[in-house]
């Protein structure tokens, strides 16, 4: 039998005396007349625009060819029990959405600049479908990467490379936005706060990309592939062209040496979209998905390899320190006999550096799983997940990326189906950002010969409802969008009716109310 107590935080109202555990079929049992605390875990996925990794799967697809892909993707997450989608929403400088700052990304419709067809708002549309899903959106941003040698269309006319050429470099095949131009980081954190203020987004999300990965000056492997195999750096280094930004830094009485320097420069970022989104509004949270290895000062003894702190100037240690996002995704992506990069090493390290008490929700890298070369099998994907949850500090993960679950390679999909995610489970609540508890739905319960019928009307700060359903000793969980009104509690083929029925709220932070008895005797 599959545990849930241990591994799935309870919510934020346990009832006394609870002691679950999920069965495969997704019943908790539980003792005790009360419904015990809801599962807890972020379950989520990277759904990659650029290169058309995940959507929309090829170029100048028509929007309802682009919107069904969509569709597919989100049903497919609902399906599965996860919770969670975090949509890259700017790729390259550009935008899957109508930006007034940049133009539309290629990777829609093949031409920069140029709006899906027949006109639609794709972000718009994924935030609609996913809450309706009862799905939580997350927008993840590339924050400096401009452009590649690889685009297929000449940039827009309102793209920084040509809008403001300054504020860009050329770093091997890339055109990078410059961190020490205070023109490039201002761009960046506008496109951010403006999707803040404009879409219904639970979460803004960035990945590694700060500075570029270093690499040779005639380089044969990129970069970030290099450190990913746990290369610690490639021999003839191309320094980052910021040679005009670091001049006028001295020039202006700077002290700092040129590395504290670059960091300072991604540091303020950080720090400045950290307060920016949540002035305006309170309830998005900020996540941050760094390179795996932490810095190599402070490493745990075997573990060995890329430093992004000194290569990428990001002190990812510094952000969760100084409380600077709600969650960090750190990109484990090697396995767990990997010893040099051992996953549940790394894992504990990101743990012990975590000193505000942030969410620590792991980067998966499930898109191994029928990989041409260093191929997972599926066992090591849900290892991970047991490694995870057996750590109560962390309370999550995230896939890189959606395609192998679209794709159930090796049978992942159905495995985390029927297994690790059989029962639906509640996102971790993040009560520093607001700790109120929701008010109380209203909901009407009318037995219909072949189940119960619940009608439900959401009460002041409703997002979601939770609803158990009590067949003998066991509970039934399920999670449903605080949009629905109508929805049905089917009768057991066993136990026939519920016994029992409870229906609480959860807000967007997480929180979860109340619970009421809708259904049975008291």
């Amino acid at each position: 039998m599959l545990s849930l107590s241990g591994f799935l935080a309870s919510c934020t109202t346990p009832q006394k005396g609870a002691q679950n555990g999920a069965a495969p079929n997704g019943t908790i049992h539980a003792e005790g007349k009360l419904p015990p605390g809801a599962p807890r875990e972020f379950r989520a996925a990277w759904v990659s625009t650029v290169a058309n990794i995940d959507w929309p799967s090829r170029q100048n697809l028509k929007a309802p060819q682009q919107q069904a892909e969509a569709i597919a993707i989100l049903d497919r997450a609902k399906a599965m029990n996860m919770n969670a989608i975090v949509l890259q929403v700017r790729p390259s400088a550009d935008a899957i959405y109508a930006s007034p700052i940049e133009p539309w990304s290629e990777y829609l419709t093949g031409a920069q600049g140029q709006a899906p067809q027949p006109w639609y708002d794709p972000l718009k549309f994924w935030v609609t479908e996913a809450h309706a899903r009862g799905l939580e959106l997350h927008a993840w941003f590339n924050p400096y990467r401009a452009r590649h040698d690889g685009a297929r269309s000449p940039a827009a006319p309102n793209h920084i490379t040509r809008a403001n050429p300054a504020a860009v470099k050329r770093y091997g095949k890339f055109m990078w936005m410059d961190p020490g131009e205070e023109s490039a980081s201002k761009q960046t954190l506008d496109v951010v706060l403006d999707v803040v203020r404009r879409y219904d987004i639970d979460g803004v999300h960035i990945d590694d990309y700060f500075y570029p990965y270093p690499i040779d000056a005639t380089p044969t492997v990129a970069g970030n592939e290099a450190a990913l195999d746990g290369k610690p750096g490639v021999k003839a280094e191309l320094d980052f062209p910021d040679t005009p930004a670091w001049e006028r830094y001295l020039a202006r009485g700077g002290k700092l040496d040129r590395a504290s320097w670059r960091r300072q420069n991604v540091n303020q970022l950080i720090e400045d979209m950290y307060e920016g989104i949540h002035r305006e509004k309170s309830w998005v949270r900020f996540g941050i998905s760094p390179f795996g290895l932490g810095r190599p000062d402070r490493r745990p003894p075997g573990i060995a390899g890329f430093s992004q702190y000194d290569k990428l100037y990001a002190d990812a240690e510094l952000w969760l320190q100084k409380g600077w996002l709600d969650y960090l995704s750190p990109q484990l992506y090697w396995a767990r006999a990997q010893a040099p990069q051992a996953y549940d090493v790394l894992l504990d390290y990101w743990i012990g550096q975590n000193t505000q008490g942030r969410h620590i929700w792991p980067g998966l890298f499930t898109s191994r799983i029928g990989a041409p070369s260093k191929d997972y099998p599926p066992q090591e994907i849900v290892g991970q997940i047991e490694s995870t949850r057996a750590r109560p500090q962390a309370g999550g993960h995230v896939h890189f990326s959606m395609v192998a679950l679209m794709q159930n390679r090796k049978g992942i999909t159905d495995q985390l189906r029927s297994g690790s995610y059989a029962t639906p489970a509640l996102v971790p609540a993040t009560p520093w950002l607001g700790n109120v508890k929701p008010g109380l739905p209203r909901v009407k319960a009318v037995r219909n010969g072949k189940g119960i019928d619940l009608k439900l009307t959401a009460g002041k700060a409703n997002a979601l409802y939770t609803v158990w359903s009590r067949h003998g000793d066991e509970w039934r969980f399920n999670v449903v969008p605080a949009s629905k009104v109508d929805w049905t509690l089917a009768d057991d083929a066993r136990f026939g009716a519920p016994e029992a029925v409870f229906v609480g709220a959860v807000d967007r932070l997480g929180i979860e109310g109340d619970r009421i008895q809708v259904w049975g005797k008291p």
